[in-house]
């Protein structure tokens, strides 16, 4: 019988095929303007000097809650890894700062986002860059061979956070930063809003409160860890989520929309793995 977690693993992977094939034809879904939680999601929250020659279907293809790209500083000749990449902008654009001694590897486990940002790649005549077809629960790469890893809006949807975030250590380098975009929730939920699996693939139920996060980078080895709140969704924001999805038959959505509101947050979140 599959279990919880392979339900949320397919679950999202058939959103995130159904975006790639989207973007493709030019539209935008999940937590893209059209179909996510509203202002603060997807390619609007980069500027346009970093995206303005980049492929279309790159910057469409941002469903993220942030831009990572803005949290970590990266030098020539790193290695970069991006966690759940999709359609690459984040991988380009990390490409451009480590260099042609540098090299970004984009891992996305939905083979339409990999072939998406494979053929963007072309377009965009990146070189030092590769993108790999794999889960962020089993990284295919060597341990400590990672100088950054970035990630927009994607562990949240993971079932096994601690599975993920013990892979990110395992391979970074000694010193290796861990810079992503995330949603947190500021406060507990009660555990029927948090198992809706619209709201998992639409990158909220599945999210961690702050201090849990924070105990579970700890548990996997990190330390230093910051989480900064950069957005919080207000009631207006959930109610925009809500007319996207198809919610079960009397459910309390007034009650839910009191629940949310200011509960969820995207956030920056950095920690390192000890020298």
């Amino acid at each position: 019988m599959t279990n919880q977690a392979d339900t949320i693993r397919n679950a999202v992977k058939e959103r995130y095929a159904s975006a790639a094939l989207a973007v493709t034809a030019s539209t935008s879904s999940c937590c893209g303007p059209e179909t996510g939680v509203g202002e603060g999601f997807g390619s609007e929250l980069y500027a346009i000097d970093q995206t303005g020659d980049l492929p279309p279907a790159a910057v469409l293809a941002s469903l993220g809650c942030g831009n990572p790209t803005a949290l970590a500083t990266l030098f020539p000749g790193q290695v970069v890894l991006d966690l759940g990449s999709g359609g690459g902008i984040d991988v380009f654009l990390s490409a451009r700062r480590v260099g042609p001694t540098g090299k970004v590897y984009g891992l996305d486990m939905t083979p339409e986002m990999v072939d998406l940002a494979r053929k963007n790649q072309v377009e965009a005549g990146i070189e030092n860059a590769e993108f790999l077809l794999g889960t962020i629960e089993s990284i295919p790469l060597q341990n400590q061979s990672v100088d950054v890893i970035i990630s927009n809006c994607v562990i949240n949807l993971a079932a096994d956070k601690d599975v993920v975030l013990r892979e990110a250590f395992r391979v970074l380098k000694p010193g290796g930063l861990f810079a992503i975009s995330d949603v947190v929730l500021q406060r507990q939920l009660p555990e029927d809003l948090r198992g809706l699996m619209a709201l998992w693939t639409g990158c909220i139920a599945g999210a961690l409160v702050v201090d849990d996060y924070r105990d579970k980078l700890a548990a996997a080895g990190f330390v230093n860890a910051e989480i900064v709140p950069t957005l919080v969704h207000d009631r207006a924001a959930v109610e925009r989520l809500a007319a996207s999805i198809a919610l079960p038959d009397g459910f309390d959505q007034e009650r839910a929309l009191g629940e949310y509101d200011g509960a969820v947050a995207n956030a920056f979140i950095r920690a390192w793995r000890p020298e």
